[in-house]
């Protein structure tokens, strides 16, 4: 089951996201109160930033997803960034990243004209399952400056 994160799950939401920042499908660990200030954003509205929990069938949460909002200009249209993709090891394989990508398209991508989302070269599992569903690869270096 795939359900908009709650106030109450905060402390499960850090402990996968720090999982998820002490992973290879991430360049470098984040600050740990970026955690705090991305759940406050959440919780507080869906404008900007969303958030998802996974649970099995037995009510175990498997997972997470954190989706940002922005207008593309280049897309025509509103673009849903998947920021965040999580499943902690003992769910993965189980089809519930598929069951993600069913998810947004059924419920979250009225209005939306392009999705996107970036993976480290060497997640190749990720990779298969995003290309399965239909992502490409962009010709893009991604530039950042911190301010």
């Amino acid at each position: 089951m795939i359900r908009k994160i709650k106030r109450e799950d905060y402390s499960i939401y850090k402990e996968m996201a720090t999982d998820f920042y002490h992973s290879d499908a991430v360049i470098a660990p984040v600050d740990a109160s970026h955690f705090e200030a991305a759940f406050r954003e959440m919780v507080r509205s869906d404008v900007y930033l969303d958030g998802y929990i996974f649970e099995s069938d037995f009510g175990e949460v498997a997972g997470y997803a954190v989706l940002s909002k922005m207008y593309s200009q280049e897309s025509g249209g509103m673009m849903l960034w998947i920021d965040e993709l999580y499943l902690r090891p003992d769910f993965r394989g189980m089809g519930m990243g598929t069951e993600f990508f069913k998810y947004v398209d059924s419920n979250l991508s009225n209005g939306v004209k392009r999705l996107r989302l970036e993976a480290e070269p060497d997640n190749e599992k990720a990779l298969s399952l995003y290309k399965r569903r239909g992502f490409k690869i962009l010709p893009y270096t991604q530039l950042i400056k911190e301010v």
